[in-house]
């Protein structure tokens, strides 16, 4: 079985490319994720350490990358490993390792993304939030929710 779970965040913006075969093209995103290692420090034992997984997502995941994923953004991939080797114009070949995503999704909100120095922000035409997590909603157009109670 070859599955891979990851969480971590991106090192730089997604580079999307777009294959040119047949009738269609294909999106194809490539981007680094630094994942912290549990429980391994330095000496001092206060500086995390990372490794530094390179990602591929092909089709509607390289296309969702290049949409949301930014610079700073915590994600979890699901995949698979893949390797291969070619080589290099000085003749070397040269072996490579990647996680061909299957599945990914954003590890935090956009309010904890935002304060951690992440990359997406909430549009301007996004309705605010109030403090408990609901959306206000605006005078007057109560009597056309749903589940609005009558006025008494």
């Amino acid at each position: 079985m070859n599955k891979v779970i990851l969480m971590g965040r991106l090192t730089r913006d997604p580079e999307v490319r777009y294959s040119q075969g047949g009738d269609s093209s294909m999106a194809i995103a490539r981007y680094t994720l630094a994942v912290d290692r549990r429980g391994r420090s330095n000496n001092n034992g206060d500086e995390q350490t990372a490794d530094f997984i390179n990602i591929v997502a092909f089709g509607r995941n390289g296309e969702f990358a290049e949409k949301y994923l930014h610079k700073g953004t915590k994600i979890v991939v699901t995949g698979r490993i893949q390797t291969g080797s070619y080589t290099n114009k000085d003749g070397n070949k040269v072996y490579t390792t990647d996680v061909v995503v299957e599945e990914q999704e954003f590890a935090e909100s956009k309010n904890a993304s935002s304060a951690n120095g992440g990359g997406y922000q909430a549009e301007a035409s996004a309705p605010m939030a109030a403090s408990e997590g609901f959306m206000n909603v605006p005078e007057g157009i109560d009597e056309d929710l749903p589940f609005a109670q009558p006025n008494r």
